[in-house]
This record gives structure tokens, C-alpha cells and sequence, in this order.
């Protein structure tokens, strides 16, 4: 299930990509399969040991070009241990909605992705994720849990002050709103109950199998309640950031 649409990302064979905060992997798995050179960044060290596992299954089955290469590495987001420029595409996917500090993360992105590369990064959409908060404080009142709701606009703003260019938005994952509803609704841990336990074998059923129904009802919800909102971003060069920095204190 990909929230970041790589087609717009252009990755293929030898681009450099870093997924921060990769969780169980995703989108370093389809980076992998296009031929990049990945690496999939996360704290957890158990969740990064899983992926690890999973990258090098994929090249033993050949999934992907013989070229690519893969790395499965711990660290901390706000002391990324990469130089400056590194990577031609940064993807961060959902994670920023984590972090108290995002403002120290997005500088951390910033720096390690190339000048004319680009930065992917998808939140919560704000109104999916406001009615989750008002039916459940469990659903981000944990360790590791949400610290914030994002307004897109705010938070595209803040990338744009830091001087990048904005390419494109659209939204995601329109099905997965009225599931976190529900969930919330009955109790974010009650995943037994009858209406999560039907609805959760729907979304498996969709990602397994993409029918034309589930496609085209998420094309329609999408825009109406999708539950992220995907943004990406160039990195411009430095002439250009600080020419537009000298027009907006003229």
C-alpha cells in the first residue's frame, strides 16, 4: 500500500533514495524493485531488523536489477548521518506527525537531498485525522503516538519557506478513513470486533487483488476524505533560493 507516487518521483536504476522513518518498509521495497539504490531508515531497530531481512530475500528471489543496492540502517531522524546532498530522492511518509521537532526534521531532509532532487513527504490529511482524535484518545495518545494534526496548507508553507519548490498534491488511501473511524469508534485495540475485523479483510482483499470497484471508490473518495495528503518538493539551487529570498524582503 504506497502513499508515494513514484512514477512522479522519476526513481529508477542508480537513483539514490533514503526512505526515513521507514516503518515496515514499503516504500523502500518499491525504490528497491525500480532499480534504486535504497536505504530504509527507521529508530526502531526491530522494525528496521525485519526490513533488513525482507531486502535481502527480495534480491535472493531476484526481485530486483542485480544492480541496485540496498541498506537497512537505525538512527534518528534529527541527526541523519549522511552528508550534505547525498540522495536524489528523500521520502519521508508519514512520519513528520511523530516527531515534536519537525521543524529540526525538515532541515535534517533538506540537507542530506541533492540540489534538483526531490522530497516526498506525506501527513495525516487534517480532517480524517481531527474525527480520529475526537472519537478516540488512544488513537494518538501513546508512546510514539501523533503529537500534531496537520493543515496542509501550513504545512506546505513551512517546506516552501525552507526553500523548496513545490511540483504537486493529491491525496491517498480514501478507503482507510472510514476504517480508522470505526476503529476508533469501538476501541483502537479492539481489532476483533465484527464491523474493524470485516473492514480490515476488505483492504486486504483490495491490496491483494486491486479490483476496478475498490479503485475507481477510492479514485472518488480520495479528494473528499482521503486519509494523507502527499506532497513533493524540488531542492532548487542555492543562486535561485537566495534570488527568491531578495525578492521577498524587497
Amino acid at each position: 500500500m504506497l502513499t508515494v507516487d513514484f512514477d512522479r518521483l522519476g526513481v529508477g536504476p542508480s537513483t539514490k533514495v533514503i526512505d526515513v522513518g521507514c516503518g515496515a518498509g514499503r516504500h523502500a521495497f518499491e525504490a528497491y524493485r525500480r532499480g534504486a539504490d535504497v536505504i530504509a531508515f527507521d529508530r526502531d531497530a526491530a522494525e528496521v531488523e525485519r526490513v533488513r531481512t525482507i531486502l535481502t530475500a527480495m534480491a535472493e528471489a531476484g526481485e530486483a536489477p542485480a544492480s541496485a543496492r540496498a541498506e537497512a540502517v537505525v538512527g534518528d531522524v534529527l541527526a541523519l548521518p549522511y552528508a550534505d546532498e547525498t540522495f536524489d530522492c528523500v521520502i519521508a511518509s508519514e512520519i513528520l506527525e511523530h516527531i515534536p521537532d519537525d521543524n529540526a526534521a525538515i532541515a535534517e531532509l533538506i540537507r542530506v537531498l541533492k540540489v534538483g532532487g526531490m522530497l516526498a513527504v506525506t501527513v495525516p490529511r487534517w480532517f480524517p485525522e481531527r474525527v480520529c482524535w475526537w472519537l478516540s484518545d488512544e488513537y494518538h495518545s501513546n508512546e510514539g503516538g501523533h503529537v500534531r494534526i496537520y493543515r496542509a496548507s501550513e504545512l506546505r508553507s513551512t517546506l516552501l519557506r525552507a526553500g523548496l519548490t513545490l511540483t504537486h498534491t493529491h491525496h491517498a488511501h480514501g478507503l482507510h478513513s472510514p476504517f480508522w473511524w470505526l476503529k476508533c469508534a469501538v476501541g483502537v485495540s479492539h481489532s476483533d470486533h465484527p464491523a474493524v475485523f470485516a473492514y480490515h479483510k476488505l483492504l486486504v482483499w483490495d491490496l491483494t487483488t486491486r479490483p476496478k470497484i475498490t479503485r475507481v471508490a477510492e479514485a472518488v473518495l480520495n479528494p473528499l476524505v482521503g486519509k494523507s495528503v502527499a506532497m513533493y518538493f524540488v531542492k532548487p539551487g542555492l543562486a535561485r533560493v537566495r534570488a527568491e529570498a531578495a525578492r521577498g524582503s524587497a
